[in-house]
């Protein structure tokens, strides 16, 4: 069969709970060979596992087999392949209810599943081979919750996605815990015979899945520029068609609503960004500081350039253990004053409550509660207090979620009830680890037949990049909140806004923002400007551990990592943002002194 000189990749799923009918729209309106959907995210497989504990027959994104359900005579009439990682942590389920419901309707699918990611029961033998499993973020020792593990799930990449569709040609792959950016570069591998050491192909194609992987979050949602948009209804999902030398371009099928343009693709390129020259994934380090982007015509964009190196000997673990409990409760305080009297009512519960717990939350929403002192002290007519505690005593926090309501008629007036006590939540969280790719084989499997594949290291430079002109990094203030939006605001102040896009992410507890200049000028005036120190101080009621920039010249940009930001992070954290999605807007609205020079260039 002759090989292809590029392919076309659509994502229709950038999370657990995505659009339901973006599927039908990328297999409808326009020509795609393949449709990527990706459905995990650390604290999904948390959810993922609840659930599993519940129902040992569930375990995998219930929304892929609905999606699949509605479109599989599509799928099949236009041969169109389908690659998920939907199949969570029980992906064999997945498959047989997808194959269950087909043959219902009287078709037949073929569809090929990976696993063997899944090393829960295998975590003391691989330990007493010298893994050690500490935590690859604080270096905390693993023996502090070896004896509290609910799940760890390796993360592959696209090799054993590869070899399936080599062996078995299927309509849809389902895999396990497979990276966002794996499921997307396997059939790139696939159809041009890329080799598994070719690292700069290997690079770009990562690249690509990495913009592909959040779904419309590159054809125009989370836009800093949102007023751009000219429709937000029938969102366009992004497509990708690569060529062979893995250059490739972003689109979106005609006529959909959203914007693909330079700065959406920039920004996405951002999202969740760690050390942009060392973007590691389990088949290749990506140098993100070699990406080059053109905008060719309205919505489409040139992406080429990307440098790869060899891939580490490691694959991440994902575990998720059990941390205790959490609730939360809320009442409607409204006006007038209803900012004073909701502080009151926070004043009165802490005072009255007689438990101690691990972690509380007092959140003024409506007001302040995702940018602290950040926000424009503004008056508001109504505000949503939400009261919160995590611990490991679940008595205690039983307690505290039938308090609340002991408030109703016994502090200031103007309250609103929201209903029946909170729900206690069980915590399961998040250790993330690293071990040896010598340990641990993908199995790949249709129908009865099972292969598997050992993705063992190939080559010899697997080191880390570093340039310290390019970092910075810093631990604590330099002073604090009130002196440092007063010291900023002194002469006349624009917002950041003005001269940068913005985007931020999360990793476990610590949260990224991406600011992408205007234009060159803005870009030499922010790296002056917006030190790691600066970005330190303004979000040091978040951030407790350090902040490290990096800069990329090639997109004019800068990333700051902010450790210890999200008190926990993922399903632990009592944040109303709990996966930092926020911070970015925090700085768009900062307020700063920029030169009448530079504003006058944008």
């Amino acid at each position: 069969m002759q090989k292809k000189s590029s392919i076309r990749i659509g994502n229709a799923s950038g999370f657990w709970g995505d659009d339901p009918k973006a599927l039908h729209r990328q297999l409808s309106l326009g020509s795609v060979d393949y449709i990527t959907m990706d459905f995990l995210a650390e604290i999904t497989m948390c959810i993922l596992k609840k659930q599993m504990k519940k129902k040992p027959s569930l375990g995998y994104a219930t929304d892929f087999v609905s999606m699949i359900d509605e479109t599989l005579e599509i799928i099949l009439e236009k041969k169109v392949k389908i690659i998920s990682n939907a199949g969570g942590i029980n992906p064999k389920k997945c498959a047989e209810v997808i194959k269950e419901r087909a043959k219902a309707k009287g078709l037949e699918v073929k569809i090929a599943v990976v696993f063997g990611d899944d090393i829960l029961h295998d975590l003391e033998s691989i330990e007493r081979e010298g893994v050690s499993f500490q935590n690859m973020e604080t270096g905390e020792s693993f023996d502090q919750v070896k004896d509290r593990i609910e799940a760890s799930n390796v993360y592959f990449g696209a090799l054993p996605v590869v070899k399936a569709l080599d062996k078995w040609d299927p309509d849809i792959v389902i895999t396990g815990r497979v990276t966002d950016t794996g499921i997307s570069l396997a059939p790139m591998i696939h159809e041009f015979s890329w080799s598994m050491t070719d690292w700069n192909k290997l690079a770009s194609g990562i690249v690509a899945g990495h913009i592909l992987e959040c779904g419309s979050q590159v054809s125009g949602g989370n836009f800093t520029d949102w007023q751009k948009i000219e429709n937000y209804k029938n969102i366009g999902y992004p497509i990708v068609e690569v060529n062979k030398d893995s250059s490739f371009t972003v689109s979106k099928h005609p006529n959909t609503g959203g914007l693909i343009s330079s700065d959406t693709v920039k920004e996405q390129i951002f999202y969740e960004m760690g050390d942009p020259k060392n973007y590691i994934s389990p088949d290749v380090i990506a140098d993100f500081s070699t990406i080059k982007i053109e905008q060719k015509e309205k919505n489409k964009v040139f992406v080429y350039n990307t440098k790869g190196r060899p891939a580490t000997p490691y694959y991440k673990v994902s575990m998720a253990y059990e941390n205790g409990y959490k609730t939360s409760g809320s009442l409607i305080i409204s006006g007038p004053n209803a900012i004073l009297k909701a502080k009151k009512f926070a004043e009165v519960f802490w005072e009255r409550c007689e438990d101690s717990f691990l972690q509380t939350s007092t959140d003024f929403i409506g007001w302040n509660a995702c940018h602290q002192s950040l926000c424009e002290q503004e008056h508001a007519n109504e505000i949503l207090l939400s009261l919160g505690v995590r611990d490991h005593d679940e008595k205690k926090v039983r307690r505290f979620s039938k308090s609340i309501p002991s408030l109703i008629l016994s502090g200031p007036p103007g309250v609103a009830v929201l209903g029946a006590p909170s729900k206690i939540q069980s915590i399961i969280s998040y250790w993330p680890s690293l071990i040896d790719k010598k340990f641990i084989k993908a199995i790949i499997s249709m129908e009865n037949e099972n292969k598997e594949i050992e993705n063992t290291f190939v080559g010899e430079d697997h080191s880390i990049l570093i340039s310290e002109k390019d970092i910075q990094r810093v631990s604590e203030p330099s002073k604090n909140i009130e002196e440092t939006i007063a010291s900023d605001q002194q002469d006349k102040t624009s917002p950041l806004s003005k001269i940068c896009l913005t985007r931020s992410g999360d990793k476990g507890d610590s949260v990224n923002i991406g600011v992408i200049a205007r234009n060159e000028r803005c870009y030499s005036f922010l790296k002056e400007i917006l030190t790691a120190q600066k970005i330190k101080n303004i979000f040091q009621q978040f951030c407790k551990g350090p902040v490290t920039r990096y800069s990329l010249d090639n997109l004019g940009g800068l990333n700051f990592i902010l450790d210890q930001s999200l008190g926990g992070g993922g399903s632990s954290t009592l944040r109303v943002d709990a996966q930092g999605k926020t911070f970015a807007q925090a700085l768009q609205t900062y307020q700063i002194h920029i030169p009448n020079n530079i504003l006058s260039d944008v």
